[in-house]
């Protein structure tokens, strides 16, 4: 198992991060990950820190596919692996319908068809074998709607990439998602992760690996695991249970949430529904308080280190191959380095 950094919405702050950023890859750590939402933008901070290391891999988790085609994507991606020398792993998501139709300002439509189609445009992109060309039901390329010009012709990137494929990682929650992933992606982002009973969610990423005729060593599951190091074990709980209480609680809308899904399938779901309702009704401390202790222990890593080195080994012995360690403590990161 290796171990990755997640720098989570990093934005005006990734300056302070470098320091962890550098220490992590002084250490070992094998990759580090940048997200975005609706504030900073994962790429400029890949970019930035593409400048100031050497060989840790850069992922994003994730890209929003609502928020650039396709084509743009793999743009991005294969000009951010000729300056970094070949180190990105593109992670890529949909986001909800909140953030696609509330902020991007377009329809969130079918997204399992529209990931599936995403997908194979960059594939074709960054092999660059031929102009691209695609006829699907969402994305045609050249664009051929009532409104074209016509004009529009089959083009290949005038960029040569260092690779003919960059790593192409989903984070999937729902089942059918999940199922996708396993299909079509060279690797898993998936969040809340439980070591313990991984088999309920991973029974739907290996219907997609079956269905694909795959193996399940072709795809990494690089899962992101929050970190709170302290003596009080007790303290460190609490200062994850506002992380969990805002994407059970608060992100998407009731009854069309993904994480509070998640929580329930694991069979949190009476817990899920008290910290949904504290959250919605803006009482987010009485939320937080509401996440139990036992979803942090099963799915974080918190207390002393010594606790959290013995908790290491029940995720060694899952499917985890990349842990992605959400964390500001350096300590952490070369103390489970060591023990890997």
């Amino acid at each position: 198992m290796k171990l990755g950094l997640s720098l989570g919405y990093a934005g005006a702050s990734i300056a302070e991060a470098l320091p962890l950023v550098q220490h992590a890859e002084r250490v070992g750590v094998d990759s580090l990950w940048a997200a975005e939402a609706y504030g900073s933008d994962a790429v400029t901070v890949l970019a930035y820190l593409a400048a100031r290391t050497e060989r840790i891999k850069l992922g994003s988790a994730v890209l929003q596919m609502p928020a650039r085609t396709p084509a743009n994507t793999a743009m991005t991606a294969m000009t951010l692996d000729v300056l970094s020398g070949g180190r990105v792993l593109l992670g890529l998501g949909l986001s909800g319908p909140q953030v696609v139709e509330g902020w991007h300002g377009v329809a969130y439509g079918k997204p399992l068809g529209r990931t599936r189609e995403y997908v194979e445009i960059i594939r074709r992109v960054i092999a660059r074998e031929a102009p691209l060309e695609f006829a699907g039901e969402h994305y045609r390329i050249p664009y051929a709607g009532p409104d074209a010009t016509g004009l529009g012709k089959p083009l290949k990137s005038i960029l040569h990439p260092v690779r003919p494929s960059i790593p192409i990682y989903l984070a999937a929650i729902g089942p059918r998602n999940v199922a996708l992933t396993g299909e079509i992606a060279d690797g898993w982002l998936p969040i809340f992760y439980s070591p313990d009973r991984e088999a309920i969610v991973t029974e739907h990423l290996d219907a997609g690996l079956r269905s694909a005729g795959r193996d399940p060593s072709q795809l990494d599951i690089a899962a992101t695991v929050m970190v709170a190091a302290g003596d009080d074990v007790a303290a460190c709980r609490d200062r994850l249970r506002s992380f969990f209480a805002l994407y059970i609680g608060g992100m998407g809308a009731r009854g069309r949430n993904f994480y509070f899904d998640l929580a329930s399938r694991y069979g949190f779901e009476g817990d899920a529904v008290t910290i949904q309702d504290a959250y919605l009704a803006g009482r987010k401390d009485e939320a937080a308080a509401a996440v139990p202790d036992a979803l942090i222990d099963e799915m974080a890593l918190v207390g002393p280190l010594d606790r959290i080195v013995d908790r290491l080994e029940a995720w060694k012995a899952s499917r985890v191959a990349t842990m992605v360690l959400g964390t500001s403590q350096p300590e952490v990161l070369e103390r489970l380095q060591a023990a890997l």
